[in-house]
């Protein structure tokens, strides 16, 4: 490997979860590019850690796609593709679709508020038509609904896979490409959204990133 990891420092938290999002950070920022091997031993010295919780991060890697391991040959960064980037888009958009029904049906009117609040920063991002804070804008918004859900197998679904939906989006361009028409579909599912219609709601976001 290029460049050591720095020593991990627990912050309260389960040892295993903490690795695995030191790695999966370092695979998003690219310290840890496609193709680079993994070695268990050489990971725990440079995180100040033991082998059991390195191996179980490089065993729940692999099963989000991060990694990839051929027995008795390799473990490494596993390199994106097309095709596995435009099915994570693909997931990840009925997937929200189906948190946004169940959102606007159960969750306060509290919560209804803050995510709108987030919802108008996507917006204005998408009306000042910068891709990359729309992104940012989207998954900030999105998490505020899959935890608006309330239901505990979405949520943990979502943050189990929210590393590699990260790194297989990170080339991301909107559907709509006109910010005009793009900002008027958000405004569309804006109002769906604020009145509770949740299958309005969903049928305008599938529009928005091109599932209708």
């Amino acid at each position: 490997m290029t460049t050591p990891l720095a020593p991990l420092v627990p912050r309260g938290a389960v040892l295993g979860d903490e690795v695995y999002a030191r790695l999966g950070e370092a695979i998003l920022d690219g310290r840890l590019p496609p193709g680079e091997r993994l070695r268990d031993h050489e990971l725990a010295d440079w995180l100040g850690v033991s082998r059991t919780p390195v191996r179980e991060a490089l065993q729940r890697l692999e099963r989000v796609g991060l990694v990839e391991v051929s027995p008795n040959r390799y473990t490494r960064v596993s390199q994106p593709n097309d095709k596995v980037e435009a099915d994570t888009f693909e997931l990840v958009a009925y997937n929200m679709g189906i948190a946004v029904r169940m959102a606007t049906a159960r969750c306060s009117d509290e919560t209804l508020a803050s995510a709108l609040e987030r919802l108008d920063e996507l917006i204005e991002a998408s009306r000042a038509d910068e891709p990359a804070e729309l992104a940012h804008t989207s998954h900030v918004f999105f998490r505020e609904v899959t935890r608006a859900t309330g239901n505990l197998a979405l949520i943990q679904f979502i943050r189990e896979y929210e590393i590699a939906i990260r790194r297989n989006l990170a080339s991301w361009q909107p559907f709509l490409a006109c910010p005009v028409g793009r900002t008027a579909a958000y405004e569309r599912f804006r109002a769906a959204f604020s009145q509770r219609d949740g299958a309005r709601a969903e049928e305008e976001l599938r529009g928005i990133h091109g599932f209708r």
